[in-house]
């Protein structure tokens, strides 16, 4: 633990800081027109379907789960995400009066940017071992997040329900997310080793990936949603920036958990809205601009909330 509160402070600042210069940068790159939405479009499909896979399964084929897995933190995890989807479900009537944009907001406040912002926030923290950790809270909160927002937003937007929930069990199975994490986790299992040339080149795939997602995500926000905020898609940041963490964090300190694992929670339960979200919101004919904007606020908000979070848990000693 460290004992300054100023030291903590710039821990917490650490972490956070470096993550959000990529998303600014991206943000200015696409303002210049160095990047454009092809680009964008074009490496985020490289990021999600070799970077990330490849990242996640480096981790997961090398870590000692003996040490390093945690049932608590799926445990926390789920709970957690059940909670605010309820809550906020039940609380969405008071911000908005149009029952099709309550699916909407209820996916804002419960579904998290964990594959790249939660992860990323891992990685600067605790390097491939925090990676390491967070894998299998990821891909079990990823398939949860999927089959959440696919009830949600038939719910609201009255669409055709069996079709979404069988394409949304095949998206699972096929999601190279989740095919990479369990094919790392049985090499781990067989103490399977990557000869040294593919190994060497995984490895600079790992350092390129966070650093290119993060650009993708800043030069995919469009700041002039800021312009256009409003009750709900407030009420919904506060939920995903506020409420989350401080549930799930609750519950895992109720269960024992502490250090770099309850910083891990923490920095998964408090990444912000998904931006995945805006798609399946567009594609279902949804409030888009509503999904837009509580995606803007989230991120931005991020990075004071995920950084004060930190710090408070670290002056507290429970990391």
């Amino acid at each position: 633990m460290i004992d300054s509160p100023l030291a903590t402070f710039g821990f917490a600042f650490s972490v956070t800081a470096p993550i959000f210069v990529m998303l600014i940068l991206g943000i200015v790159l696409k303002r210049i027109q160095m990047i454009d939405d092809n680009f964008v479009k074009s490496a985020s499909t490289i990021v999600f379907n070799i970077g990330l896979p490849v990242l996640l399964f480096n981790s997961c084929a090398k870590v000692d789960f003996s040490q390093a897995a945690d049932s608590r933190l799926l445990i926390a995890g789920g709970i957690m995400t059940f909670a605010v989807f309820y809550l906020s479900g039940i609380t969405a009537h008071w911000h908005l009066k149009d029952k099709r944009d309550r699916g909407v907001f209820v996916q804002g406040a419960f579904r998290g940017n964990l594959v790249i912002l939660g992860l990323a926030f891992c990685a600067n923290a605790y390097g491939e071992a925090g990676v390491a950790i967070a894998s299998l809270p990821v891909a079990v909160t990823v398939v949860i997040y999927n089959a959440l927002s696919v009830y949600s937003l038939n719910q609201s937007l009255n669409t055709q329900a069996e079709t979404s929930w069988k394409k949304t069990l095949f998206d699972i199975l096929k999601n190279p997310l989740i095919i990479s994490i369990a094919l790392g986790l049985i090499a781990n299992i067989l103490s399977f080793h990557l000869p040294k040339m593919l190994q060497d080149s995984s490895d600079y795939l790992t350092q390129m990936v966070l650093p290119l997602a993060l650009i993708c995500v800043g030069g995919a926000l469009d700041l002039k949603q800021l312009r256009k905020s409003d009750d709900g898609s407030l009420a919904a940041s506060v939920w995903k920036l506020i409420a989350s963490p401080i549930i799930a964090c609750a519950i895992a300190i109720a269960l024992g958990v502490r250090g770099q694992n309850l910083a891990i929670l923490f920095l998964l339960a408090s990444s912000p809205s998904a931006t995945v979200g805006f798609a399946m919101v567009h594609a279902m004919n949804g409030n888009a601009k509503l999904a837009a904007n509580i995606i803007v606020q989230t991120t931005l908000g991020a990075m004071i909330t995920v950084t004060a979070g930190l710090w408070i848990l670290q002056i507290t000693g429970l990391v």
